[in-house]
């Protein structure tokens, strides 16, 4: 990080202090028993971090302080995000302090949104605690039989995708499959490239498409879907370029004039095709120039 580390000591200090006055006068909001169960590792957390009737123990610290994070606890990965910015218990690490303190930031935690600032020029990192785990292929939503269709889990996600996505005419079924294969129906999800929530929208694209917080689940379906009809537009309805897109960027695709031969993103276009069987989508005329490979007659 570009500034002095007196100064950074000394600011992170104050916000610590501010922080934990907060958590002690019980001042953070309550959102039911998850809520209740977030602000109690941080409050354990922080009493192995300063030693408070329990010996120091940073690596406990840190460790309870992820599993609050995990729960999308803005102060966990504002504190998580101060321990590696000061290398306490770890060795320092400024992209993933930048990480964790946008996360916090994002939520409208006012301390990580000073300690943002200070850390806007290190490239974010994701912790290794918050990568998520492989799924197994057990779980795996994209493996069905001849002739069925997806069974995706009815709910809030479902009924907003239903409400989104005709809004950008798009079909909620091809959105629906995005979401499944990108994060699992996990709207806190974060991937070691640090695309975040239930379509995995990289910082870049969420701004490309106005989204202010990747983990609000209508702001980020919102971003998703107008990223897809932008892609659908781009490629002119093509399903398994657009999936390709999605996945490795539409310069890639049109780089190899067709699905890329990075086997992450053939895997994923398997994938979305076998949730999604259309291979063509309907798409908005003059939203955007199309691409000049579908133009030209392009395709893999």
């Amino acid at each position: 990080m570009r500034f002095s580390r007196l100064n950074f000591l000394a600011t992170t200090a104050s916000l610590l202090v501010a922080s934990g006055a907060a958590l002690a006068d019980g001042d953070l909001p309550s959102r039911g028993a998850k809520d209740r169960n977030a602000q109690g590792l941080v409050a354990e957390a922080a009493r192995y971090e300063h030693a408070e009737g329990v010996p120091r123990d940073y690596a406990r610290a840190i460790e309870l302080y992820c599993a609050a994070a995990k729960t999308g606890s803005a102060d966990g990965q504002y504190r998580l995000g101060w321990m590696y910015a000061n290398g306490r218990g770890v060795a320092r690490d400024d992209g993933i302090a930048a990480h964790l303190f946008a996360l916090a930031a994002q939520q409208g935690h006012v301390q990580a949104q000073t300690m943002q600032k200070l850390a806007a020029a290190a490239k974010p990192a994701v912790p290794p605690c918050l990568v998520p785990a492989p799924k197994t292929a057990s779980m795996a939503p994209f493996e069905l039989l001849p002739g069925q269709e997806p069974n995706y889990p009815k709910g809030h996600i479902y009924n907003l995708v239903g409400k989104v996505s005709p809004k950008y005419e798009v079909d909620p079924k091809l959105v629906l499959a995005f979401i499944a294969v990108e994060s699992g129906f996990n709207a806190r999800a974060v991937s070691p490239k640090n695309a975040q929530g239930l379509m995995q929208l990289i910082p870049e694209t969420a701004r490309r498409f106005q989204v202010k917080n990747a983990f609000d689940t209508e702001d980020n379906i919102k971003g998703g879907v107008a990223y897809l009809q932008w892609l659908l537009a781009f490629f002119k309805g093509d399903v398994p370029l657009v999936a390709a897109a999605y996945n490795a960027g539409e310069r890639a695709v049109e780089k190899y004039r067709g699905i890329p031969p990075y086997p992450e993103t053939r895997d994923y276009v398997r994938r979305i095709t076998a949730l999604y069987r259309k291979t063509f989508h309907p798409y908005r005329q003059n939203l955007v120039q199309a691409s000049p490979m579908v133009s030209a007659g392009g395709g893999d």
